[in-house]
C-alpha cells in the first residue's frame, strides 16, 4: 500500500524570502495532514515545528505521524557558503534522528534557490548558457559531497539532493551532471514530479525516473499545470510570478503522468514513503481542501 506524506508548504509554509506572511501554524497544519489522510510529514523551515527532540517527538507520536525529511538549501556555488552548509545540515539531521522511525528521515539539500536572479527571472525555461561553468560544477558537486558525508557520519542518515525551479540544478541535463559529479554512496535524488516538468517544459516524467533510477531514494509528487507554464515561458515570469499564477496545481489536474508514476513505482519495488507537495503562498487557496482532494486522487489512481 502507498504511504503517503504532506508537508508544510502545502499550508503555504515556504523556504523563501518572497514567500513570507502570515501562515499556518504547525499545531492546525499537522491536525489537518492527520485530517486528510496522510501518516507523514517534513519538518518545514528550521523553527516550524519544535526543534526541541522530546517535543516534536511528543507532536509526532500523539498524531501517528512518521517525520520523513527536512529540506536545507544551501548556496552550493559557493565555496565560503560550504561550511555553514555543513553545519546547519548536520544540526538539522540530528534532531530528525531523534525523532526518527521507519523508514528513517532523509536530509534533502537543495540549492539555495530564487537567490540567483538569473535563475529566478528564467525558472522554467533555462538555457545551457545559464548553466555552471566545469569549474563551478566541481565546487557544487563539492558542497553536495561534504553535506552528504558529514550527515551520514554525524547521525547515520541518508541525503538527497532535491533538483528545483530557480536554483542551479533545474532541468534533465543539470540533474544528470549532478549525480555524475557526486557520490552515490552519500547523496541520491528526491525525484520532484512538478519541478522536473516545469523545469523540462513537460517532458515524460516516467521516463526520467527510469533515467534516474538508480539514484531516486524519495519521491515527491507535485503536478504541473500545462498552460500557466506555458503562459510564463511566453511572458517570461519569474518563479514567483508564476507559483503565484499556479504553477503548481492540485494533483491530476496538470500534465505530470501521475497512474504511470504509480506503476513505475510498483514495477521498480519502491518501499519508501511518497511525500505530497503542492507549493502555495500564505493566503493561497484552501490548503486543507486542496490536500484533501490531492490524497483522494491518489486513492483513485492507486486502484486502477
Amino acid at each position: 500500500m502507498l504511504r503517503v506524506g504532506n508537508a508544510p508548504c502545502s499550508w503555504g509554509s515556504l523556504e523563501f524570502e518572497e514567500a513570507k506572511g502570515e501562515s499556518i501554524g504547525f499545531a492546525q497544519m499537522l491536525d489537518e495532514l492527520v485530517e486528510t489522510g496522510y501518516t507523514g510529514t517534513e519538518l518545514g523551515d528550521w523553527g516550524f515545528m519544535p526543534t526541541d527532540p522530546a517535543a516534536l517527538g511528543a507532536e509526532l507520536a500523539r498524531r501517528r505521524v512518521a517525520m520523513l525529511g527536512a529540506f536545507v538549501p544551501v548556496a552550493l556555488k559557493d565555496r565560503s557558503a560550504h561550511a555553514a552548509g555543513v553545519e546547519n545540515a548536520v544540526r538539522t539531521a540530528r534532531l530528525l534522528a531523534a525523532v526518527a522511525t521507519e523508514p528513517a528521515p532523509f536530509l534533502v539539500l537543495a540549492d539555495n534557490n530564487g537567490t540567483v536572479p538569473s535563475r529566478t527571472l528564467n525558472a522554467g525555461r533555462i538555457t545551457p548558457e545559464l548553466s555552471l561553468s566545469a569549474a563551478e560544477w566541481a565546487v557544487f558537486a563539492e558542497g553536495a559531497n561534504a553535506v552528504a558525508r558529514a550527515v551520514a557520519k554525524e547521525t547515520g542518515l541518508r541525503t538527497v539532493f532535491h533538483h528545483h525551479c530557480a536554483g542551479y540544478v533545474e532541468t534533465p541535463d543539470e540533474i544528470a551532471q549532478l549525480l555524475a559529479l557526486t557520490d552515490p554512496g552519500v547523496l541520491g535524488l528526491v525525484f520532484d514530479t512538478g519541478h522536473f516538468a516545469y523545469g523540462s517544459g513537460c517532458a515524460d516524467v516516467v521516463s526520467a525516473l527510469e533515467r534516474f533510477k538508480d539514484r531516486v531514494w524519495y519521491i515527491h509528487f507535485k503536478d504541473c499545470h500545462r498552460e500557466v507554464a506555458r503562459r510564463a515561458r511566453r511572458d517570461k515570469l519569474d518563479y514567483f510570478q508564476a507559483l503565484r499564477a499556479g504553477v503548481f496545481c492540485e494533483l491530476g489536474q496538470g500534465c505530470v503522468d501521475l497512474p504511470g508514476v504509480l506503476e513505475w513505482l510498483k514495477a521498480t519495488g519502491y518501499q519508501g514513503y511518497t511525500l505530497v507537495e503542492q507549493d502555495v503562498l500564505p493566503g493561497m487557496g484552501t490548503p486543507k481542501e486542496s490536500a484533501r482532494r490531492n490524497r483522494e486522487y491518489l486513492r483513485s489512481i492507486e486502484k486502477v
